[in-house]
């Protein structure tokens, strides 16, 4: 699936919520300027094809706030250890801190 990317993917331990999906928190498990993957360890009610506001919570050590994403889900894997969930991001509302936190990971990365 990588070698198809636009963009480079980020590792990340950001935690993140879908403010209108039950659900709780999961990880953010990589993160780029044009798509991110989600792990929960619990089901969430997320349908592929539609789209969502994804709130991250970037880890203490990048210095940033939360910021909110809007994405729509590309797939979904189930499997024993819990749910892996694709999504290509459509708006980043406060796109600063998007920005800043990708560069933060890219950073981080090198």
């Amino acid at each position: 699936m990588s070698e198809n990317r636009r963009s480079p993917r980020y590792r990340t331990i950001a935690r993140v919520q879908f403010p209108r999906v039950p659900g709780g928190e999961g990880l953010l498990k990589n993160i780029s300027i044009t798509g991110c993957c989600v792990e929960y360890t619990d089901t969430v009610d997320i349908q592929p094809l539609v789209q969502y506001q994804l709130m991250i919570k970037p880890e203490k050590e990048a210095h940033i706030g939360a910021f909110e994403l809007t994405v729509e889900c590309k797939w979904v894997r189930n499997d024993s250890q819990g749910i892996e969930l694709g999504f290509v991001i459509i708006a980043s509302p406060k796109g600063k801190q998007f920005q800043y936190y990708v560069d933060y990971l890219a950073y981080r990365h090198l």
